[in-house]
């Protein structure tokens, strides 16, 4: 298990890191596990500016095949954008999505709306950077 002593750089050798480890010793494992997902959920909900590289790194170039599903371009721009939060994504996307399955939308429109998505939250965060 990760113990609060190397959860992040900036607690380590601190009163605080040392409290939570002894804290942690103590506790049964199934404890242990939630409290570990709570750190994690709390480190999930930090400003993002904290998290971030001082560079946003470049996509990957990974071309769009001539034929293509919208479930795999998802994980092709998934790939493609991998320094992006799925978070921040994931309403726009999955409301493309629905309009392609539960709709009938075309698939090649869908993955253009995606493919322009993907591409302005990269803009956005690398502006932001």
């Amino acid at each position: 298990m990760m113990t609060p002593m190397n959860m992040g750089r900036r607690n380590r050798g601190s009163d605080t890191a040392r409290r939570v480890a002894e804290i942690v010793d103590r506790l049964p494992e199934e404890q242990q596990q939630t409290l570990l997902r709570f750190a994690e959920f709390l480190l999930a909900e930090a400003p993002e500016t904290e998290s971030l590289p001082e560079t946003l790194p470049e996509p990957k170039a990974i071309p769009r095949p001539a034929e293509e599903s919208v479930i795999k371009a998802m994980r092709r721009l998934s790939e493609t954008y991998f320094m992006l939060e799925r978070g921040k994504l994931l309403n726009e996307t999955s409301a493309l999505m629905a309009q392609h399955v539960m709709q009938g939308r075309d698939a090649a429109e869908v993955i253009d709306e995606l493919e322009a998505i993907f591409a302005a939250h990269y803009e956005r965060a690398r502006s932001a950077s």
